[in-house]
């Protein structure tokens, strides 16, 4: 039977739209304070752009490169009770004049805890309710070290990025493949599973209290600093998993038990990580594309329906939907199937 842990997704998850000006400005609507924002200008090509409550709001990642954090002092400059507030931005990077927008934002705890549940202590922003953590740590180049994550669940997907040196984006989906396999996908590249690097460590595991990893670079490099995005499943709010493709304009249908916001696929061969989410223009089953690892503009492109109850795959397309194919996917709700104001399809 259907059931919901979080009754209103838009308190924990939201996407908001909005057009640049370059100067400052107050984006409200958000519907809390995020402590991770991710944005993406829509009708140009230009950098993702990712900050965070624990690195700071003037430091910037950037999804689709493997660059180290970069200092933006005029780019955001707060994180706000209701969104976040943009600055000049000289660099034009999240408000340039007439531009327009994406962000997506998650809650976390609005604030920070010291964690030593692994062998490296972290500093960490969990959200226990909705199952996200930001997690910051400094490797020490140590093989199966464990680092603490907060929130009490065991993770379902987790990012890391050294904000040191540059470095790749390693992205583990449990679903995919387990802890134990050292198989990464990169969120900054189309590259197909890589299983020759040490990312997640030769005895890995995810447990609720901490994850592992080896002595890559990316994810351990001693003296290094790095920064973690993880997330565990929530019913009828949040789902990380994998599917296979049919090849068939009536596609796979992947059931999540709830109406999706935003919805992020990758093959696990050789292709981009497509974004689909509510906000943006297109309906089904026209719903606009953005990939995390390419800064071009969006892509109106028949890709997937967006249902009440989950997605379905409508064209043959190698990133979505190739036959026998394997993909992997993080979706988060916009309105569960049950509760309050039960889901119905876009």
């Amino acid at each position: 039977m259907a059931y919901t842990t979080i009754k209103k997704p838009s308190d924990y998850f939201n996407t908001k739209l909005y057009t640049g000006n370059n100067t400052s400005t107050s984006i409200t609507g958000v519907g809390f304070q995020p402590d991770l924002t991710w944005f993406k200008r829509r009708d140009s090509s230009a950098q993702h752009s990712w900050f965070d409550s624990v690195r700071g709001v003037t430091k910037q990642l950037t999804s689709n490169l493997t660059n180290a954090d970069t200092t933006i002092t005029d780019a955001l400059t707060s994180f706000d009770s209701d969104g976040f507030t943009l600055g000049v931005d000289s660099g034009n990077y999240i408000n340039f004049n007439s531009a327009t927008y994406v962000s997506w934002s998650w809650l976390g705890a609005n604030g920070t805890a010291s964690n030593t549940d692994g062998s490296i202590t972290s500093t960490v922003s969990a959200n226990t309710t909705s199952g996200f953590s930001i997690v910051s740590y400094t490797g020490n180049g140590t093989a199966n070290s464990t680092i603490g994550h907060g929130l009490g669940t065991i993770p379902d997907f987790i990012i890391v990025k050294n904000r040191t040196t540059t470095q790749s984006w390693g992205t583990k989906n449990p679903a995919y493949n387990s802890p134990s396999d050292p198989g990464v996908l990169y969120l900054n590249s189309t590259n197909a599973t890589d299983s020759a690097q040490n990312v997640w460590g030769t005895s890995a595991s995810f447990t609720t209290s901490t994850f592992t990893v080896g002595d890559w670079t990316g994810s351990n490099q001693s003296g290094s600093n790095f920064i973690a995005y993880c997330w565990s499943a929530k019913q009828g709010y949040s789902k990380f998993g994998k599917y296979t493709g049919n090849g068939s304009t009536d596609g796979t249908f992947i059931y999540l038990g709830f109406k999706p916001a935003f919805v992020m696929i990758k093959r696990t061969g050789v292709e981009g990580w497509w974004m689909q989410d509510n906000k943006r223009t297109g309906f089904n089953p026209s719903n606009d594309r953005l990939e995390a690892n390419d800064p071009a503009a969006e892509a109106d492109l028949n890709s997937i329906d967006i249902l009440s109850n989950g997605f379905k795959c409508r064209q043959t397309y190698d990133g979505i939907n190739l036959s026998g194919n394997s993909y992997i996917y993080m979706a988060f709700a916009e309105e569960p199937l049950v509760g309050d104001n039960p889901a119905t399809a876009r």
